[in-house]
Formats: C-alpha cells, structure tokens, sequence
C-alpha cells in the first residue's frame, strides 16, 4: 500500500515537471501549453478551438512519451520524439506570432477589449512591451479596465500611479467641458425651435386673419 502511495506521489511530481530529454525544445511547449489554451476563450481565436484542443492533445501525449525515454523505456523512440516536439513547436511558434499581431491590430484598431485579452493571455510579453502597454491605456484611461498586467504595473511602479491619477482628472475635467458643451448645444437647439414655433404660430394667426378679412369683403359685396 505504501508503495503505490509512494508511487503516485512521484508520477505526480513528474507530470507537474517537463521531460528531460530535448529540454531545450520541450520546455518552451510544455510550459506555453496552458496560455495557448487559454486562448480558444478570445473571440478572435475561436475559429482555431478545434486546433487548439487537438494541440492540448498532442502536447500532453508528446509529453509522456518525454517521461518515457526519461525513465529508460526502450520501446520509446528519442528520434521519433524529437521530430514530435519540432512538429509542436512550429504550432506553438505560430500562436506567438499571431498574439502579436493581435496586440498590434488591437492597438491600431482601439479595440480595447482585445487589447486586455491579449496583454493578460500570458503568451503575450507585456514585460517587453510594458512602455507602449502603459501609453495606450493613460491615452484609454476611461475605457479600459486595470485588472491584470496593467494592475500589476501599477501596483510596482508609485510614477506610474500617479500618472493614473494626473489622466484620470484630465479626462474627468475634459469631460466636463464636453457635456457643458452638448447642454449649450441643446438649450440653443431649444430656443431656436421655440422661435420656430412662435413664428409658425404667428404666421397662422395672421393667415387666418386675412381669410376672415376675404371672407367679410366678399359677404359685403
């Protein structure tokens, strides 16, 4: 009994490491695996979900065999495992590419939903692009949510904070100025229908006057 408990324990440390064998390569796909999963919940990569989950397996069961040939399992081929991984890898090295591009059209775009999803998907390097990350929200500041990365920044950078707060009272005060300007906008837009109106009702008013005018003349003949 003491064995299989001993020997769960250790399968389980193993499955929570990377295989040895190829670390170089494998590492990167194992430890990548979880963020790229994570993606299929971005509504741009939904058309890839049955890639991605077809991915998952083929990492998972790729990453067995590693810990086969680790333990000395001779059925298991290293040659046939590295053309696997190499396979992996051009998949995982495609969904990096793509994230960035993401970003990049996020940010073009002022797509500010897709920016937070992809800063905070972990495949991104938000640390790489931490300036640029910082500028587009100060310059999104009442459209974006700080959860995450942004948060994180914040939270290790006092500057950065206080930046936060100088932004924040810019754009509260510009909007301010916004909605004083749409209240004149509208109270002159009222006035001038009023006017309208007054004018309609005069002309009216005088329009039947001169008919009841004709119609004396014409009772008087």
């Amino acid at each position: 009994m003491k064995k299989a408990i001993l020997l769960f324990i250790l399968s389980t440390f193993l499955f929570a490491q990377n295989p040895n064998v190829y670390s170089v390569l494998g590492d990167v796909i194992y430890d990548n695996v979880s963020q790229i999963q994570k993606l299929i919940y971005i509504q741009k990569y939904s058309r890839f979900e049955n890639k991605i989950n077809q991915y998952i397996v083929d990492v998972q069961d790729v990453k067995e065999m590693g810990f086969a040939i680790d333990m000395g399992d001779k059925a298991q081929d290293k040659t046939i495992y590295l053309k696997k991984i190499r396979k992996l890898s051009k998949t995982n090295d495609f969904f990096h590419r793509d994230i960035i591009k993401t970003y990049e059209a996020s940010i073009k775009d002022e797509n500010n939903e897709l920016f937070s999803q992809v800063i905070n998907s972990g495949l991104f390097d938000s640390d790489k692009n931490k300036d640029e990350i910082m500028r587009y929200y100060f310059t999104h500041i009442d459209e974006i949510n700080t959860f995450g990365v942004i948060q994180k920044y914040l939270d290790e950078d006092e500057e950065l904070r206080k930046q936060q707060v100088k932004s924040k009272k810019i754009v509260f005060t510009k909007k301010e100025i916004q909605e004083a300007k749409i209240r004149r906008i509208r109270l002159r837009d009222k006035q001038k229908q009023e006017e309208i109106q007054k004018k309609l009702q005069a002309e009216l008013i005088q329009k039947k006057s001169d008919i009841r005018k004709e119609q004396v003349q014409e009772l008087a003949k």
